[in-house]
């Protein structure tokens, strides 16, 4: 390892701070287009929504994931565990899951301007993806099969 154990620590307590808030995000944002998508358009209610999916896009989901990131990447140099399969199969997971995110940012766009291109079953089923990635990373992280 190339840094000291206690600055190992101190990024993967913050890199695992930064899933949790990423993940948190990636369950709700989903959960509140199933509600929005039941509002009348053009309803108080409907822009309440907007505002909540937009701030929480901003504030919340979108500075984790480049936190997430950042650190993840740094552990795996300072860790020197990037040549491990399960490391890049999780990379490739946490990519694929940075795809659905970048899915949710174009979604919380169409939303603002009241577009509903898919339907209420499509984003409830959506709502399940977050914890599949979230599960099959977890696992590969902690049990490192490979």
């Amino acid at each position: 390892m190339a840094v000291s154990t206690s600055v190992y620590l101190w990024l993967k307590a913050f890199h695992v701070i930064a899933v949790i808030a990423w993940m948190a995000g990636m369950l709700y944002l989903p959960r509140l287009f199933v509600y929005h998508w039941e509002t009348a358009i053009g309803s108080a209610e409907s822009d309440r929504f907007k505002v909540m999916e937009r701030r929480l896009l901003r504030i919340i989901i979108n500075p984790s994931m480049i936190v997430v990131w950042i650190l993840g990447l740094t552990l795996a140099v300072v860790t020197k565990e990037y040549p491990f399969g399960w490391l890049q199969t999780k990379v490739v997971l946490v990519l694929v899951l940075s795809g659905v995110h970048g899915f949710f940012a174009t979604t919380v766009k169409r939303f603002a301007r009241d577009e509903r291109r898919y339907s209420q079953r499509f984003y409830r089923i959506l709502n399940e993806v977050p914890t599949l990635f979230m599960v099959a990373i977890v696992i590969l992280a902690v049990v490192k099969p490979f």
